[in-house]
């Protein structure tokens, strides 16, 4: 039961790492994530947040599916 909850843990990570920073390029492309001026607006903002909140959530579920094979 341990490893099958650690490889669900790596495949939830693996997915977080791929596919977010891939939409996140979506994101920046799109016309609405910046102003007249060029600068960021909220919409690229909230979007940047999720996206590390993702990778940061990645990383602690790598650390903790190796927690639990040790």
């Amino acid at each position: 039961m341990t490893v099958f909850a650690a490889l669900v843990l790596f495949v939830g990570a693996v997915f977080n790492v791929v596919a977010w920073p891939r939409f996140f390029q979506r994101v920046a492309k799109d016309p609405r994530a910046r102003d007249a001026a060029g600068r960021p607006t909220t919409f690229w903002r909230v979007h940047f947040v999720l996206v590390v909140i993702a990778l940061v959530i990645a990383v602690a579920s790598v650390v903790a599916g190796i927690l639990l094979l040790v």
